[in-house]
């Protein structure tokens, strides 16, 4: 079996080693020019794509993953992971909450990146070029400016590697049923503003996890098509509520929701729900993987979107 690798390390002389420092290069030049949101507020939309992005139909991917301390595995396992969804045709993936790395709350801090450069960032964008996908990053820790917090923020990369956005997670997970206890201010900045993402003409809505609870975060952002949500819900709230809340979202919204979660147990000993899923505008499930890694494709298909919002023009019908 091959060594995993260590991407905190550069491989030394290599096409490798040199890929890595030209996305480095170009996440630089991508934040001084101002084509990313460096903050989660503006109202400017990024707008990129490709033709096969502007006709009816896309095909988008969801993973799963049940990420372990080790970052460095848990690139490798993103990057398998993805390829597996590209070569099933994916034109856009979602990956999970935390993806990095699921370890202590505490870990996080020593992870944290810079904006515009780092391992994670630098894993996103050439698998994103690699794969020919649009790569919505899951999660990742990014340094915050704050003593002992940091912004845990879902990136967005096309297919040549570029950052489109940034959004850091606005709201902090807290929970204390006397058995489990998780309050994510601890370890966490909430990032303040709304997103703003439109990738080939289509409006993409975005969230992390505890977000889902809060649906006028998601009425800001409108109109969106399809609404873009990386979780790791614990297993005992997302027995409950999971399912509920991602199919009131897209019902509400009349959009496609992809789900990409944490399904498994831990090597910190935490159990996360699972159960990613793609849902169309209508609330049905067209997909889901209840625990365990892996991938879930679906064709969405804007035709019958179009449909669901003129047989039921609710979104028109808003008074407020």
């Amino acid at each position: 079996m091959r060594p995993l690798r260590d991407y905190s390390k550069p491989a030394s002389g290599s096409l490798k080693a040199r890929r890595r420092r030209f996305f480095a290069r170009r996440m630089k030049k991508a934040v001084k020019s101002r084509r990313i949101f460096t903050r989660t507020g503006g109202r400017r939309a990024a707008r990129y794509g490709n033709n096969n992005m502007n006709t009816g139909s896309l095909k988008a991917a969801v993973v799963q993953m049940v990420s372990g301390s080790d970052p460095a595995a848990n690139i490798q396992t993103m990057r398998r992971l993805v390829r597996q969804a590209a070569d099933q045709g994916a034109q856009w993936v979602l990956l999970p909450e935390y993806w990095p790395q699921m370890g202590q709350e505490r870990d996080k801090l020593a992870l944290a990146e810079p904006f515009g450069s780092g391992r994670f960032q630098t894993a996103l964008g050439e698998t994103a070029a690699e794969c020919g996908v649009v790569l919505f990053g899951g999660s990742i820790p990014l340094a915050s400016g704050q003593p002992e917090k940091v912004f845990n923020s879902l990136l967005v990369f096309d297919e040549n590697g570029r950052c489109l956005s940034r959004y850091d997670k606005a709201h902090l997970f807290g929970f204390d049923n006397g058995r489990e206890r998780y309050a994510e201010a601890d370890t966490i900045a909430a990032g303040s503003g709304v997103p703003r993402l439109e990738i080939g003409g289509r409006g993409i809505g975005q969230g992390i996890c505890y977000d889902l609870r809060f649906p006028e975060l998601f009425r800001a952002q409108a109109p969106f098509d399809v609404l873009m949500l990386p979780a790791a819900f614990t297993y005992t709230t997302g027995s409950a509520h999971w399912q509920l809340l991602l199919r009131a979202r897209a019902v509400e919204n009349q959009c496609y929701l992809l789900a990409a979660a944490q399904g498994g147990r831990h090597d910190n000993g935490r159990r996360t729900y699972g159960h990613s899923m793609i849902i169309d505008p209508w609330g049905d499930i067209i997909a889901c993987l209840s625990e365990g890694e892996g991938v879930l494709c679906a064709d969405l298909d804007f035709e019958k979107l179009q449909s669901v919002r003129r047989r039921l023009p609710a979104l028109a019908h808003r008074r407020f």
